[in-house]
This record gives structure tokens, sequence and C-alpha cells, in this order.
């Protein structure tokens, strides 16, 4: 039986990253394929907030969310080489289900396939793409090259265009790439969120 917590831990400092089991990591979601309206975690007090209106008619192909006890600063900036720096915010997952999910601000178990090298105003805002565990159809995928084309060019399209507004700094997606260097951006932004939070 998992112990009880009295009060609600903060998605972002208080939950766990690893999953469970091998291979497995925590997602906490954030908006879902059928959100018009782009909800983050306020980092101050671990609420869903209204972040904007999505901008486009476009909405997000995935679950959208963060890895918790992660962060994007130096360490995975390095592996970014167009990236001057991080975006300093957690390491962003977006997560393929099978079966429509209609509600943010939960907890999901995944496996990492691959991620989206993307950068925004020159820092580093990757995106891991992850397979809900168990998944009935998606579930024995372990590569993003397994995954259907479409559903990539999906995910890409929707990043490069989410933020369109007349004088906005284009987006970039200059790779996509594999489990084994999802994993990599993993562990630095592990590494970037253990100098920037220590533990006393």
């Amino acid at each position: 039986m998992a112990p009880y917590l009295p009060h609600r831990p903060h998605p972002w400092h208080g939950l766990p990253l690893a999953g469970g089991a091998p291979g497995l990591f925590h997602a906490y979601i954030e908006i879902t394929p059928f959100d018009k309206v782009k909800y983050e975690v306020d980092k101050a007090t671990g609420y869903l907030k209204v972040d904007r209106p999505q901008r486009t008619a476009s909405l997000p192909p995935t679950l959208y969310g963060f890895l918790p006890r992660t962060l994007c600063a130096g360490h995975v900036a390095a592996l970014c080489p167009t990236a001057a720096r991080g975006d300093g915010d957690p390491l962003d997952v977006c997560v393929i289900s099978e079966r429509p999910i209609d509600r943010a601000d939960i907890l999901l178990r995944v496996r990492v396939v691959g991620g989206l090298r993307m950068v925004d105003a020159g820092e580093a805002d990757d995106k891991i793409i992850a397979i809900l565990h168990e998944d009935p159809v998606w579930g024995d995928l372990r590569e993003l090259a397994d995954l259907p084309s479409g559903l990539t060019d999906r995910l890409r399209h929707y990043f490069m265009t989410y933020k369109l507004a007349p004088g906005k700094q284009p987006v970039t997606i200059d790779a996509t790439y594999d489990a084994a260097h999802a994993h990599a951006v993993i562990d630095a932004s592990v590494r970037d969120y253990d100098e920037a939070f220590p533990t006393p």
C-alpha cells in the first residue's frame, strides 16, 4: 500500500519521476487534445492555471504535460547545439494514448520512445514523446520510428504553429531523436533540477 500523504504534493517538486518499474516514468498532464485553452501548473502553488487561449485553430495532438523533478537549464541546453540556454521549465512530455483521456491534472505512467529537439527564442524546449503504460494499441512500441510518421508530423506541426502571432520569433524543430537520446535529455534535466533545487 502506498504511503498516505496528508497534503497534496506539488506536481513539479513533490511527485517522483520514476514510474515504479524499469523504463517507466511519471508524467503530470496539464492539457488534453480537447482543450481550447492552454493550462499550466503555477510554479509557486502547484495549482493548474489558465496560461492563455490556444492561439490557433489546432489543438494539441496528444496529452501534454511535464516530467516531475526535471528542469531545462544548462545540461539540457548542452545537448542542443542551437540553444543558448534551457527554458527554465520542467521537461515537457507528449503522451500518446489510444483511448481518449479528456481531463488534465492527472498523473500517468509512461514509457519514453523519443523526442523533438525544439528551440524557442534561443532556449532549449525539448518535447519528450512517450506512450501510456499498458496502452492496448501503442503499449509495445519502444522507439519513435515505430510510430506512424503522420503522428510525428502532426506533433511537429502543432509545436511549430501553436505560438504563431505577429512579430513572434518562430519556433524551430531541427531534429527528432530516439529513445536513447530522450533518456539522455531526461538525465540532463534531472541534473539541472538537482543543481537548482538541492535536497537539504
